[in-house]
């Protein structure tokens, strides 16, 4: 896959029209979009962006991050707190995604969508109200570890980190999630699946590249 350098803002814009132009693929009447990323590369950055430019051009838009839709901290700091294989198998409650967020925007859903369910920070509930999504609407989801779950999302953005520059941009605190993300990388290589690869190794400077095997690509 060829990458080529682009502005964010461009980015941007390339990636709401190829939203405007993609079609559900089950008929259902609202698209939905994942911004996959490690918390390094800060997909819910480009995926604001992008919901904004959406908003522009006359689409209603919920924003869900999977921060929002982690496992209680009992579960997941169950085999302790800086465990690779639980931060990739257990931290985000994909059950919860599926069951709250997605399957309400598949055919035949209501389009009433939680944006978030457990609260981090108190280690609760977040008791937030259902938000309707009304028809011809995107839902747009961010986050690590996004692809492989067999989510039913239209359009996939990857923003991809060298090992390199994923260890530089990674906090200290958190260098201990690093062989998750290798194992995501042998396990369900992203860059090879996404419907769109960003390289994002220098945050000032993206180079990105777009599949053209889609069905739906004219």
């Amino acid at each position: 896959m060829r990458l080529e350098a682009i502005t964010w803002e461009r980015l941007t814009d390339a990636l709401a029209e190829r939203a405007m132009e993609t079609k559900a693929d089950d008929g259902s009447p609202w698209l939905r979009i994942a911004v996959d990323g490690a918390p390094a590369a800060h997909p819910g950055v480009p995926a604001e962006a992008l919901a904004d430019a959406l908003r522009l051009r006359g689409r209603s838009v919920l924003v869900v991050g999977t921060g929002g839709f982690l496992r209680p901290a009992s579960l997941r700091y169950e085999y302790g707190r800086h465990e690779p294989d639980s931060y990739y198998d257990g931290w985000f409650d994909t059950g919860a995604l599926w069951r709250e967020v997605l399957g309400p925007v598949e055919a035949g859903g209501t389009g009433r969508v939680l944006l978030d369910l457990w609260d981090p920070a108190t280690d609760r509930a977040t008791r937030s109200r259902r938000v309707e999504l009304p028809p011809g609407g995107v839902l747009l989801v961010h986050g690590p570890l996004l692809l492989g779950h067999w989510f039913p999302f239209d359009l996939t953005v990857h923003l991809r980190l060298s090992p390199a520059a994923l260890r530089r941009r990674t906090d200290e605190s958190e260098q201990w999630t690093l062989p998750a993300f290798e194992r995501y990388e042998r396990e369900v290589a992203p860059a090879e699946t996404a419907d769109v690869v960003v390289r994002a190794d220098d945050p000032r400077h993206p180079a990105w590249a777009l599949r053209q095997d889609r069905k739906d690509t004219p």
